[in-house]
């Protein structure tokens, strides 16, 4: 079984920036409208290192995922408002706004951002459970009302088939949204900056661009493997209690119930497919990969030093980030003030080469008319 080097870098795109969650801590850095990136350091403390309870397997993958949805979504959040109402405030057209828009933006203010993605989140929940949750039990309970139970047995695999397609469909049509593409795009920057660190090689954005965007411990791998596990999970549940099956609410609320494990057993299987790469794997994280073709783009330069600056306060913090910058620009100036020193040193050897060689053709051109001199009178002596 081929082992691969373990790392513990992870991150999330942002509204116009990066999350990274580093093995000491996690940074954010966003691309603000005035084209600066800001970095920040985030402390995020884990119940893990307050209770080893929820560091057991299967336990902390639930942890993981609880706290992950957390963060990231204060981390969005404060994307959305440093970003989104900066564009606001600086829109000379504010006054074409509508009317509804007008009233969100004098009531919430700063928070506007807030309150509409808070209301968006209870909207997305609900939407998420009618999804994925109602609807291909929905559609598998009437395939086999019109089939006369002729695929009761596999009402589980047409569930699962069903919730596979809605969510492809879901994610292929968020993904034609301009701004959606903009964060994919940062998505796929945070994997090639993940990539270029894990490969050993110098964060710039020549190497960062080189690698893949393309990750196996994506949140879309993660899906994709709880899509399978639960229908695993499902399958054995329903051959175990057929009666349960029978019930459509009942049925759900198991499904749901279930949810913890098959995010405990999901995490686990990531965290073992980043350590190895074998067949299997490969098999199994496929799916996941193949979807990330939808939920990443190819990111521009600009998008790709965000992501450095992420990862790179993520490892060695903001301050030691800067201290290298500040490192760098240093020696650059020193190899400038070298290179100066040296022309300077070229220009005064050329000048005394120049003066010698002068000095040398007037020698020479004195010591010719003294010759000529004395020669000439020799002559005259003679005669």
């Amino acid at each position: 079984m081929a082992k691969v080097k373990r790392v513990s870098v992870g991150g999330q795109a942002l509204i116009e920036g990066i999350l990274m969650k580093g093995p000491k801590g996690s940074a954010m850095a966003l691309r603000l409208p005035d084209g600066t990136i800001e970095v920040e350091e985030k402390n995020f403390p884990s119940v893990k290192d307050k209770c080893k309870f929820f560091g057991f397997p299967i336990i902390r993958g639930v942890t993981n995922f609880v706290e992950s949805m957390v963060t990231g979504y204060k981390c969005l959040m404060e994307s959305a408002e440093k970003v989104s109402f900066e564009e606001i405030k600086n829109d000379d057209d504010i006054e074409n706004m509508s009317k509804t828009d007008k009233w969100i933006t004098e009531h919430f203010g700063e928070k506007m951002v807030t309150a509409i993605s808070v209301i968006s989140m209870i909207l997305g929940i609900g939407l998420a459970f009618l999804l994925f949750f109602y609807l291909p039990t929905l559609a598998a309970d009437l395939l086999n009302k019109l089939t006369n139970g002729a695929i009761t047995n596999f009402r589980v695999i047409i569930e699962s088939l069903v919730r596979v397609i809605i969510f492809v469909l879901y994610m292929v049509l968020v993904s034609q949204m301009k701004d959606i593409k903009r964060m994919f795009m940062y998505h796929g920057a945070e994997h090639k900056s993940i990539f270029c660190f894990e490969a050993g090689k110098e964060l710039t954005v020549e190497n960062v661009r080189e690698m893949s965007r393309l990750h196996p411990r994506c949140g879309t791998s993660f899906m994709f493997v709880m899509i399978i596990i639960s229908m695993i999970l499902s399958s054995v549940i329903s051959l175990i209690f057929p009666a349960l099956r029978n019930i459509r609410i009942v049925w759900m609320l198991v499904k749901v119930l279930m949810l913890p494990f098959v995010m405990g057993l999901g995490y686990e299987f990531i965290k073992f497919a980043g350590c190895h790469d074998n067949i299997f794997v490969k098999i199994v994280s496929a799916p996941g990969l193949w979807m990330q073709r939808i939920t990443t783009n190819e990111p521009t330069d600009d998008i790709i030093e965000v992501g450095i600056a992420a990862i790179k306060a993520a490892l060695y913090g903001v301050e030691k980030k800067e201290e290298a910058v500040e490192t760098e620009e240093t020696d650059t100036e020193k190899s400038e003030e070298t290179e100066i020193e040296l022309q300077e040193e070229n220009v005064t050897e050329k000048t005394v080469e120049n003066s010698v060689d002068s000095y040398k053709k007037e020698a020479e051109s004195i010591v010719d008319d003294l010759l000529a001199e004395i020669v000439s009178e020799k002559s005259s002596d003679k005669e």
